[in-house]
């Protein structure tokens, strides 16, 4: 009886602790400190896809849910390759990788590089003038636009 009691007791635990583990949420407004891995510019395309990680541990009321060093995915929102409208480069993540498997997550769009137009003319149509380079190990912010549950 008492090696039934026990094991009754121990599966509470497990089930308590696998679903506070799945419960994990990283609120919106969370910065994510990233380290690039991929190399981008102004050039690429939008929808490009590059690669990053994490650069220091992401806690929440004092449990890290994300180590340094965890891979992010993000893709290009704006650049200078688009003929009819040249911009700024523009980055968001769009996902991490959590466990093995890939998280989505929607973040604020940045502008690493912060080239602005050279001329009024071109500000007024929203051309730049120049080439944003985020180089492989640059060090960029993202702001989470809404909640992860991991």
């Amino acid at each position: 009886m008492r090696d039934k009691f026990i094991a009754v007791i121990a599966t509470i635990c497990a089930c308590f602790a696998a679903s506070s583990l799945a419960a994990a949420t990283i609120p919106a407004g969370t910065t994510l400190a990233v380290s690039m891995v991929s190399s981008v510019t102004s050039a690429d395309a939008v929808g490009r896809r590059f690669e990053g990680k994490t650069d220091q541990d992401v806690a929440v009321k004092g449990n890290v849910l994300l180590k340094a060093g965890t891979k992010v995915l993000g893709k290009i929102t704006a650049s200078r390759a688009n003929n009819r409208k040249s911009e700024p480069l523009g980055l968001e993540l769009t996902s991490i990788s959590v466990n093995g498997r890939n998280v989505a997550v929607k973040t604020d769009s940045i502008q690493p590089g912060g080239i602005s137009p050279k001329t009024a003319k071109q500000a007024q149509f929203g051309h730049t003038a120049g080439t944003s380079r985020v180089t492989p190990g640059t060090k960029v912010q993202f702001q989470l636009a809404q909640a992860v549950n991991l």
